[in-house]
């Protein structure tokens, strides 16, 4: 069925853009990401589409809320700025390398969901977040882990 709702993981350092900075703005452009896959999985994403906003590199590491897709791929403008520290010299205008999507804010989970803790619930096995190397920023998450996450981390948001 082509219109089902997709779920996704996307990580983002705190300290260069946290839950509490898009509750702020109210949606913002997921740009910086410069790996492939990672843009392969936003272009699939669309308008209505929830994520799990994930807090990487912080102490601890985990799940701070959950966003919604508001506005689908299209070129990071980022890459072709030479004074942005997401600049691709061999990315074009005729042919850009990078996309961003559009996030807009959900909700605010009460408590962090830690790493350890996703690690940890068995009804989360497969989840790709928890596999040992996984480093991609952005993630598909299967529909029963993401409904599993909301209800670890008490949320208000239902699928």
């Amino acid at each position: 069925m082509a219109d089902k709702r997709g779920y996704w993981l996307m990580k983002s350092e705190p300290d260069v853009f946290s839950i509490d900075d898009l509750e702020r703005k109210g949606k913002e452009g997921w740009d910086g990401v410069r790996n492939y896959q990672a843009r392969n999985y936003m272009r699939e994403m669309r308008e209505g589409d929830l994520v799990l906003f994930y807090h990487s590199n912080a102490k601890p590491s985990g799940v701070a809320g959950v966003a919604t897709i508001v506005g689908e791929a299209r070129p990071d403008p980022t890459q072709f700025d030479p004074k942005s520290d997401y600049h691709d010299p061999k990315s074009t205008q005729e042919e850009p390398r990078w996309d961003l999507v559009e996030v807009g804010f959900v909700e605010k989970l009460a408590e962090l969901i830690p790493l350890e803790t996703l690690k940890n619930d068995a009804p989360l096995d497969g989840m790709l977040v928890t596999r040992k190397g996984s480093r991609l920023s952005v993630t598909p998450v299967e529909e029963a882990h993401f409904r599993r996450v909301l209800k670890l981390g008490g949320a208000k948001t239902k699928v």
